[in-house]
């Protein structure tokens, strides 16, 4: 077997900061200071923002916290590509990724058996190199969960039928491992406060009643925005097939909140898929 090719950090010391010492202090304050509920029942989800830390890691850590009490050993992260335009989802299976934090291996069963279905997944090295995403996402997961293995999945342009059929190819390939997915998404971009609190009301309305098809319907209809639409609600659909019933908001901020500034700002949620055990018998119901 060829050597792995490491993907490297390329926002360490920007994004983030760039001494492991200080970025595990600051994503530890940042969980110290999040309040989150007691779900009942078995976690299968993560919705995170992926901006820079200063404005979104207060809002992921109230989806980090959760792992606290919660030891998965795998992980699939699923982003949008920022900078390279394709279509469908392209999975890195180089090597593993590295940040200040040590590197995090490939989950090579997951990420062979998503790969087998070339109609869906592919490798599109251009939307890798420079992506903010998916990598902003991994320093908090390894600070909670220490050690585990990485699906990393980036989507370019995408249909709901994409979304749908993706879902399905994950939920076929992950079976009865516990595997954690997470969807890296930043909600509204540069309007005013209010206005972004209105558009991203409907995103957080949507998800906690679990409506994948709902949802994606309102972003095509531009009543609200998400830059990670396409991870969002493949990973609702592949939480509902993995046995989640169950959606929660778990926080809300955007970044007017950190800056002060309320002319332009960038709107971020962090929730939570799960199996609430108090809502089994009503599975059906919820499809929506």
């Amino acid at each position: 077997m060829a050597a792995e090719k490491i993907r490297e950090s390329v926002i360490a010391g920007t994004w983030y900061p760039g001494n492991p010492e200080r970025l595990t202090r600051e994503i530890r304050g940042y969980l110290s200071r999040a309040r989150v509920p007691n779900l009942k029942g078995r976690l299968v989800g993560l919705i995170a923002p992926h901006a820079g830390y200063m404005y979104s890691g207060p809002v992921a850590a109230h989806a980090y916290k959760l792992l606290e009490d919660r030891p998965f050993s795998r992980v699939v992260v699923v982003a949008p590509s920022h900078r390279a335009y394709f279509h469908g989802a392209s999975i890195y299976h180089l090597g593993g990724y590295r940040t200040p934090l040590g590197v995090v291996p490939l989950d090579r069963d997951v990420v062979d058996g998503l790969l087998e279905r070339k109609d869906l997944f592919s490798y599109v090295p251009q939307a890798h190199a420079q992506e903010h995403s998916l990598e902003i996402q991994l320093p908090f997961l390894q600070v909670v969960l220490k050690d585990f293995r990485l699906t990393p999945i980036l989507l370019g342009d995408v249909s709901s039928s994409d979304c749908r059929a993706m879902a399905e190819a994950l939920a076929q390939v992950i079976g009865d491992r516990e595997v954690l997915l997470v969807a890296s998404t930043d909600l509204s971009h540069y309007y005013s406060y209010d206005e972004a609190k209105r558009l991203d009301g409907r995103v957080l309305e949507l998800v906690e009643r679990f409506q994948p098809d709902a949802l994606h319907a309102a972003l095509q209809r531009r009543e609200c925005e998400a830059c990670g639409a396409g991870p969002m609600v493949s990973v609702l659909y592949a939480a509902r097939a993995l046995g989640a019933t169950a959606a929660r908001v778990l926080h809300y901020a955007n970044s007017g909140d950190v800056t002060g500034d309320t002319r332009g700002v960038v709107g971020y949620m962090a929730a939570a898929l799960f199996e609430d055990q108090a809502e089994g018998s009503h599975r059906e119901e919820r499809h929506g």
